[in-house]
């Protein structure tokens, strides 16, 4: 039920700290077809929240991150898994019958891409750590966001900073800026972009953190990160103006000493 309550309020509310941004990039934005889309996107949220109708009408694929504690018994799931829990609230968030969300997942990828009907199975995050609590972390992440994923293995004297301003001119409008970018740093190929997905649920801090300034070298390199790729002037919807990207986050984990994922 916690689950499918989640996918519910996700699909019709966002998130405060996003509006608050989004809201300043209207006030500085000069570009009257980029200040008329932020406008249009405002309004939208808007009318969603107050109508409990989707954001959009791509309600996303599920992804799902549990915190569980090494102390924490489960109880009622009969002879069932605790990702067969997790599918069954993503039923029950699809199928509400006061908001149906539309359901895009499709079984066998490569073959017969038959629909699933109920938007299951959900991607599921599992990790154990100390406590008795469970931490609960959802997103329903679109198609135009989740197809500009983007990976690389660099050389680890290549600049992070470059690849970044190559690759995002790359990626069109069609993950609907503003947004976020996520950067996951370190690791191997997969944890990177684990890191990359997790990140993206903290909360947006840009405004905040260049009010107080950096206060170590991931937070310089947050700054920079944003204000270059904003000063690319893709906008947003890709229009034009000043804002192309409300905050950027990033995560790093040690790595190989010949690697820099």
């Amino acid at each position: 039920e916690s689950v499918a309550a989640a996918l519910q309020y996700i699909s019709y509310y966002h998130p405060v700290d996003y509006i608050q941004h989004l809201a300043r990039a209207y006030e500085l934005e000069q570009n009257p077809a980029a200040k008329d889309s932020i406008a249009q996107i405002l309004t939208n949220s808007r009318m969603c929240a107050e109508g409990k109708r989707p954001i959009c009408q791509d309600t996303g694929i599920v992804n799902v991150f549990l915190r569980i504690g090494m102390g924490v018994r489960f109880e009622g799931f009969g002879s069932g898994s605790i990702a067969d829990a997790v599918n069954q609230g993503v039923r029950q968030g699809y199928s509400h019958p006061d908001n149906v969300l539309r359901a895009s997942i499709v079984a066998d990828p490569q073959f017969d891409r038959k629909n699933t009907k109920d938007n299951t199975p959900a991607v599921i995050h599992m990790e154990l750590v100390p406590g008795n609590t469970v931490d609960v972390r959802i997103a329903a992440k679109g198609g135009g966001s989740e197809n500009k994923t983007k990976f690389v293995m660099l050389n680890p004297s290549d600049s992070l900073v470059d690849w970044v301003l190559k690759t995002v001119p790359t990626m069109g409008a069609g993950w609907c800026p503003p947004g976020m970018l996520g950067i996951g740093i370190g690791g191997t190929a997969e944890k990177a972009m684990l890191m990359a997905k997790e990140v993206l649920m903290d909360d947006i801090d840009m405004y905040e953190l260049k009010q107080r300034g950096p206060q170590n070298k991931t937070e310089e390199l947050r700054i920079e990160l944003c204000d270059k790729v904003n000063a690319l002037g893709i906008g947003a919807q890709g229009l034009g103006g000043l804002t192309t990207v409300l905050d950027v986050k990033i995560a790093m984990y040690p790595t190989h000493a010949a690697s820099k994922p």
